[in-house]
């Protein structure tokens, strides 16, 4: 794993090389804790992908879209244009989904785009409003995974989501898992310093295998 400035004083890992297909990450609206979400890269990684796991700042004037612009971009310059996988974890996969109905004004080409306990229900840091009912454009393949113990984002929100892709013929795959809204990530979450953290026991590293099989699945 490397560590570069994706753009000046923004930090993003690299796992992998630019042979391999490319999947950008982004955490939550926790202001840029990528560390969070490391035992997942590592995990997609180990199927052959390169990631792109960057930090970005949900609490910016513009609501951290400068820095998902940039990231996705560097990403794609990265792996020559080739398209991108973008994961995104709660207010990480509502920038996904944003980013994904954007992705031709932006200049990204998005493969497919997987959203993990999506907070679909707020502002879109991408377009700075809620994400559209009606889409238009060519579609893109979605994946949407919650947890089914999530006392955060209910899992009803994926719910709704896949409902409204499903209605403009989108492609979606949603599924519940024995999860929380940290292990579904690979995170802890850590009361007393109000933070979420890379996982180190067996049972959430093991939900963080599973969710890096199921990343994998659709490389």
């Amino acid at each position: 794993m490397d560590t570069v400035e994706y753009s000046p004083g923004r930090a993003a890992d690299i796992y992998g090389d630019i042979s391999q297909s490319t999947v950008m990450m982004w955490h939550g609206a926790q202001t840029d804790s990528r560390a969070a979400m490391r035992p997942l890269a590592e995990r997609v990684h180990r199927h052959g992908a390169t990631v792109v796991l960057a930090d970005w700042d949900s609490h910016a004037d513009d609501g951290g879209r400068a820095d998902l612009v940039a990231s996705a971009r560097f990403a794609a310059e990265r792996c020559d244009g080739r398209p991108l996988v973008l994961v995104g974890w709660s207010m990480g996969g509502l920038a996904a989904a944003g980013l994904t109905f954007q992705a031709a004004q932006i200049g990204v080409d998005v493969a497919h785009t997987v959203c993990l306990a999506g907070a679909f229900m707020v502002r879109d840091p991408i377009s700075a409003g809620p994400l559209p009912s009606s889409l238009s454009g060519t579609p893109t393949p979605f994946t949407l995974l919650h947890g089914a113990d999530d006392d955060v984002i209910p899992a009803d929100a994926s719910g709704d989501f896949a409902a409204v892709l499903t209605r403009n013929s989108w492609p979606v795959d949603c599924v519940v898992l024995a999860a929380d809204h940290g292990s579904i990530a690979g995170a802890t979450y850590d009361p007393g310093a109000d933070r979420y953290s890379p996982a180190v026991d067996a049972a959430t590293l093991e939900v963080a295998d599973d969710v890096a099989a199921r990343i994998a699945a659709v490389l």
